[in-house]
């Protein structure tokens, strides 16, 4: 048992004591049976408190009074963004039919995709969450890109919580046989080495679903 533990022990003796002597004084009961009852009824209490204790660490507290107790005791991280997963070693390849893009599923449950950014490669991870197609700093300088310093710097809600970025635009964005001319993306070193298609370049499409464990692209 630690600190935190044998403090609350020690309340829950402390009331029970002081509720249990309350009341038998108040009856006026004799100093025998007194003792006894106080005793029997801190028997009482400490069994209820282990069976708290007992439940709360073997996960079978309701979530609520689980919750409860943590925000007395500990310090919360739930609100801790979740990540952008990293990219995988190679994605699966992309199957076209005509002009119709099919994208398996990765085994990370996300649906990445081998890009070109005017002319050079990159890897792209796509997120109908996401409302602007969105470049690493890597990626930007790798493929040239004109990156509007002078403009302040766009705060963005992600992930990982909020970064700024910049302002840029892509001349040709492919995917396959999918081509767009003109995207505009935002730049920022907090995305790692994660590029975002977003739904500014999918709003393009005539249509996107998933289905089957496939992302499908219609032109």
């Amino acid at each position: 048992m630690d600190g935190t533990d044998q403090a609350m022990s020690n309340i829950w003796y402390l009331l029970a004591l002081v509720l249990v002597g309350s009341a038998l004084i108040g009856r006026r009961i004799a100093l025998g049976s007194f003792v006894r009852m106080a005793l029997l009824w801190v028997l009482i209490f400490g069994a209820l408190l282990g069976l708290f204790t007992f439940a709360q660490k073997a996960g079978l507290m309701p979530a609520r009074f689980a919750a409860e107790e943590g925000a007395l005791l500990q310090p919360q991280n739930s609100a801790e963004p979740t990540p952008r997963p990293a990219p995988p070693p190679a994605p699966p390849p992309i199957q076209s039919d005509g002009q119709v893009v099919r994208i398996p599923v990765a085994p990370d449950g996300h649906y990445w995709v081998e890009g070109m950014v005017n002319g050079m490669s990159a890897r792209f991870l796509i997120d109908s969450g996401a409302t602007i197609t969105a470049l690493s700093e890597n990626t930007a300088r790798a493929t040239g890109l004109n990156i509007d310093m002078n403009a302040p710097p766009i705060p963005l809600n992600t992930a990982n919580g909020k970064i700024d970025a910049r302002r840029a635009s892509i001349s040709t964005l492919t995917v396959g046989p999918l081509r767009a001319n003109d995207v505009e993306v935002v730049v920022s070193p907090a995305l790692g080495d994660v590029n975002v298609i977003g739904m500014n370049m999918l709003s393009r499409l005539k249509s996107w679903s998933v289905e089957n464990g496939e992302m499908v692209l219609t032109p």
